[in-house]
This record gives C-alpha cells, sequence and structure tokens, in this order.
C-alpha cells in the first residue's frame, strides 16, 4: 500500500512539472522546432551518450578496486541496466539496483559496493562544481547580467565547501571501519538488540566500502575520469542546444548541466518534468532562448539523454533473463540485502 501510494504522489508531481513545463509552450511550433533541428548534432549527442557510460564503467573500477577485482563487461552492463532501471522504475531503484547486481556477479558486499555509489555522487558533485566555477568565473560569463550571475557564483562556493565537507567525512569512516560499527552497535541501549547490531554490520560494511578513500592512488584516478565524464554531459547538451539555433558557448554546457543535475534530483519516473523545466529555464533565462526552442530542446535532450541507455539495458536484461516485473522484484531483493533489518 505504501509503495503504491508513493507512485501514486510521484505521478502526481510528474504531471504537475510536466504542466508547469508546458504552460506558456505552443505545442504547433514546438514540432516544429524539433522537425529543423541540426540532425547531425542530434546524432553527435546520442554517440556522446555511449561514451559516458564507458567512462562511468571504468571510473567505477577504480573506486571497487579497494574492495575486490572486478571486470570492466560486468561493471558496464551493471552501469547500463541501472540507469536504465532509474529511467523505468520509481525512487531511483537503479541506484540500489546498479551495486547489488554488480556485488551479486563478482561476488563482494552489497554494502561496501553500495557506498561506492555514495562516493561516486561526491565525486560528481566536484566535478559539475568545478566545472561551474569555470563557466561562473570565465569569459563567456561576463556576458551575463550581474543579478543572475551572482547566485551561480555563490551556488558553485557553497557547494564546494560542502563537498570538500563530505569527502572530509568519508574519510573518517573509511579510517575506521570497526570503530564506526562500535558506535552504532552502542546504540543497543536506545534500539531494539537485532536492529542495532543490523546496523552495526551495514555500517561496518559501508565504511569498508569507502575503503578506496584510503588509496590516494586510485581515489585521485576515479576523480580524474569524473572530469572527461561531465565533459562529455556537457558536450551533450551543447550539441543538443545548438541542434536547435539557441546560442550558448560550449562552457554554457556548464551551467546547464548543474541545474540538470538538480532537476534529475526531484524524484519523479525517469526523472521527467523535473529534467525539462531545468533545461528550459537554464536556457530561457541565462541564453535567451525562445520558450518554444527550449521546450523542444528540453524533451529531445531528454530523449537523447534516456531513451539509448534503457533501450540498450532492456537488450543486457533480455540476454539476462530478466523483464521489467523481474526487475522490481529485484529492486526490493536490493533494498532489503543492501539496508539492515529492521
Amino acid at each position: 500500500m505504501r509503495i503504491h501510494l508513493r507512485t501514486g504522489l510521484v505521478s502526481l508531481l510528474a504531471l504537475g512539472l510536466l504542466g508547469w513545463f508546458l504552460r506558456s509552450a505552443n505545442l504547433g511550433n514546438v514540432w516544429s522546432a524539433v522537425l529543423s533541428a541540426r540532425m547531425d548534432l542530434l546524432a553527435l549527442a546520442v554517440v556522446l551518450v555511449g561514451f559516458t557510460y564507458w567512462a562511468r564503467a571504468v571510473r567505477w573500477q577504480y573506486l571497487l578496486g579497494p574492495i575486490g577485482p572486478t571486470r570492466f563487461r560486468t561493471a558496464f552492463r551493471a552501469t547500463v541496466i541501472g540507469f536504465a532501471a532509474s529511467f523505468l522504475l520509481p525512487a531511483r531503484a537503479g541506484d540500489v539496483l546498479r551495486p547489488y547486481l554488480l556485488a551479486r556477479q563478482e561476488g563482494l558486499s552489497a554494502s561496501a559496493t553500495f557506498a561506492t555509489i555514495v562516493l561516486e555522487r561526491v565525486l560528481d558533485m566536484i566535478a559539475v562544481l568545478v566545472l561551474l566555477a569555470i563557466y561562473a568565473y570565465g569569459g563567456p560569463a561576463r556576458d551575463v547580467p550581474e543579478h543572475l550571475l551572482a547566485p551561480v557564483q555563490l551556488s558553485a562556493a557553497l557547494g564546494g565547501t560542502l563537498a570538500l565537507m563530505l569527502m572530509g567525512l568519508m574519510f573518517l569512516l573509511a579510517s575506521h571501519p570497526e570503530r564506526v560499527g562500535r558506535l552504532v552497535l552502542g546504540m543497543n541501549r536506545v534500539l531494539p538488540h537485532r536492529l542495532a547490531h543490523g546496523l552495526a554490520g551495514f555500517a561496518r560494511a559501508f565504511s569498508q566500502g569507502l575503503a578506496v578513500v584510503r588509496s590516494p592512488r586510485p581515489l585521485a584516478t576515479a576523480l580524474v575520469w569524473s572530469f572527461p565524464l561531465w565533459l562529455l554531459i556537457a558536450l551533450q547538451a551543447w550539441c543538443v542546444t545548438r541542434a536547435f539555433g539557441i546560442t550558448m558557448p560550449l562552457t554554457g554546457g556548464f551551467l546547464v548541466q548543474a541545474l540538470l543535475v538538480i532537476g534529475v534530483a526531484v524524484p519523479t519516473p525517469g526523472a521527467v518534468g523535473g529534467f525539462h523545466e531545468a533545461y528550459r529555464f537554464a536556457v530561457t533565462t541565462f541564453f535567451g532562448a525562445s520558450n518554444d526552442a527550449a521546450v523542444g530542446g528540453a524533451i529531445v535532450l531528454h530523449a537523447v539523454s534516456f531513451v539509448p541507455v534503457t533501450l540498450v539495458g532492456l537488450w543486457f536484461m533480455a540476454r539476462d533473463g530478466l523483464s521489467v516485473f523481474g526487475l522490481q522484484s529485484l529492486a526490493r531483493e536490493a533494498h532489503e540485502a543492501e539496508m539492515p533489518p529492521s
């Protein structure tokens, strides 16, 4: 019952955001903009999508290295299936399904593998914020009015500080996994004994999953890989934007992708609504795009970003004997495996 209620609420949220996104659009003009978009740039954007998932899998292997050996093929397939699941299923199921699939195939701890996904998010934040700062404090941004640029610069500075604090916290967790476990176990004075022991085991495994933080070389390599990854994503946004005739400097993609990260964080199925409105707001507010061109660009960029990986993910699932319903059951199993018993 709770799952159905949550699904209903996020579906209503998605519909509300889509309604807001389309509120001023002339659908005839939007369709004309889509038909007249440059196909060469859209094709390039699709090719870039494939390279981003290749880069994600390579980076993930560096984060997984201190936990145990992994094969690129397994990391790549789990990454693609996980992102496809996030598009097809509610509540970002792919974030727990991806590490669970890999841990099951490579014989690793599910909780430790899940910790690398958390670390991925921090590295993503660092890369996105560094690129945003390059845009905000660089030459092209000087053409943006001060009242618009100042909040972007402040956000980059505050976000960078937060990312560094998170890295420090994860270093503390990774440095003392047994101490973390004992600290959580001490909560049995206020929690049921079984729950306290489950939480302690989860905390220890999670801390061990952050072991790469104690290994400067693989961590530095993973951080370095984060920049070409997000440069590829920014280039996708630039290609689609230019395909719709919207004038935007190459570094403008750094700003667009930062706002898209916020839009994707809205927990709607497939990031529907949040993604679209974030893009529309970015290109109309900062780059003077017409609303109809921005709406068309948002729809196409969303399709370019999610449809190819979903189709490839479904193909991988079919080869593994998985259906969408089976994926949903596997996602529930992953939640149970990665979370302590209640």
